[in-house]
């Protein structure tokens, strides 16, 4: 007998309902969260106006690039040995964060007056973007799911960590001793350790959301409350850098009209390595690591499938060369997916964590 769930038997509501009550939360939030901390949603420095903009001006851009897309033939190339009923996907076109991830950043710019904090967070993540173009760029070229050599993206994904914090150390020097949550008085002195926690956050960070992108409108829905929470906790301290999360997540919104299931565009990894870089570069700039970790607990959870995945597999070798599989695919998305979950029963069940993890943040955040 077959086991599996139907989307009926699960979460029964379509893609674009999903997408919408998304939309339609982060867009009360944000306007409730300005009016607890006394700011006018309709101005720039507020956490509504660059959602709703970045939203709009994302979800029009898409219009005009994705038929550019499909006509550069920029189809996606999917993995045989994942989930089947991913394989009728071959073909949408990748590189969707070229068009959203620009769009929000030059909002987050024009409305921030040209903050030198945001330009410093705009500018790694448009780095991280072109890494990700890069990877995209030869799976397409190669027509494989192999792109730019592990060891390559690490090395530039390294490298543009280490001019971030260079930046960091000679003009925000405070912010490059202490780990510190935004809502209690707690520092953790961190002297030289900066460095490799600074590198490691980053690198991670943009792994972890790249990770999570597997499935139709996940990583950016999940990213979406992530970057509203967090442009919230920083809110008080770094009212630019809010601007710059709001911008984003506005940006995550306007994609997925398109990404939706079904999606029409995926973001690849121009977007996904983009999206973590610019998680990790406001947290480090404002303080907010531990917050960080907390939003971040999708991200993180999937990237321990993986490692447990691989550990296992390596752990388990017989002589035949072959070892035993801890899930069924990694990472647990995948996983999911085969033991019986739809994809937005995933997505759905996700979204509902990523918001509970939000509130927790937000919860004991003074505003």
């Amino acid at each position: 007998m077959d086991a599996k769930l139907s989307p009926e038997q699960g979460l029964n509501i379509s893609g674009i309902a999903l997408a919408s009550l998304l939309a339609v939360g982060l867009g009360t939030t944000a306007f409730f969260l300005d009016w607890m901390a006394n700011r006018l949603p309709w101005q720039a420095m507020s956490l509504t106006l660059p959602l709703l903009l970045s939203a709009l001006a994302s979800g029009i851009m898409g219009y005009l690039v994705i038929p550019v897309l499909q006509a550069l033939k920029t189809g996606q190339i999917i993995r045989e040995d994942g989930p089947q009923a991913h394989l009728k996907k071959a073909g949408t076109p990748t590189m969707g964060g070229i068009f959203f991830v620009p769009v929000a950043v030059i909002l987050a710019c024009v409305l921030s007056n040209f903050a030198t904090e945001v330009l410093a967070v705009s500018a790694l993540t448009i780095s991280y973007g072109l890494i990700g173009w890069l990877d995209d760029w030869q799976i397409l070229r190669r027509k494989s799911n192999k792109g730019i050599s592990p060891r390559m993206k690490l090395a530039l994904q390294v490298s543009f960590a280490v001019v971030f914090c260079l930046w960091l150390m000679f003009n925000q020097p405070s912010n490059i001793t202490n780990i510190a949550l935004p809502w209690v008085s707690f520092t953790l002195p961190l002297g030289f350790l900066f460095w490799p926690v600074a590198g490691f956050v980053l690198v991670a960070e943009s792994n972890a959301t790249n990770l999570t992108d597997g499935i139709d409108g996940l990583a950016g829905g999940t990213v979406a409350i992530a970057l509203l929470a967090l442009g919230a906790l920083i809110a008080p301290t770094a009212p630019g850098l809010m601007v710059f999360c709001a911008a984003l997540s506005g940006g995550c919104l306007g994609f997925l009209a398109h990404n939706r299931n079904p999606a029409r565009v995926f973001m690849g990894d121009t977007g996904s390595l983009a999206l973590g870089g610019a998680l990790a570069a406001v947290a480090l700039l404002t303080n907010s690591l531990v917050a960080l970790f907390i939003l971040s607990g999708i991200f993180f959870v999937e990237t321990l499938s993986v490692m447990a995945q691989v550990s296992y597999y390596k752990a388990t070798k017989g002589p035949d060369g072959k070892g035993k599989r801890l899930f069924k695919m990694a990472p647990l998305h995948h996983h999911l997916e085969l033991t019986g979950w739809s994809e937005l029963q995933v997505v759905g069940v996700f979204y509902i964590i990523a918001a509970i993890l939000a509130v927790i943040c937000l919860a004991i955040a003074p505003f």
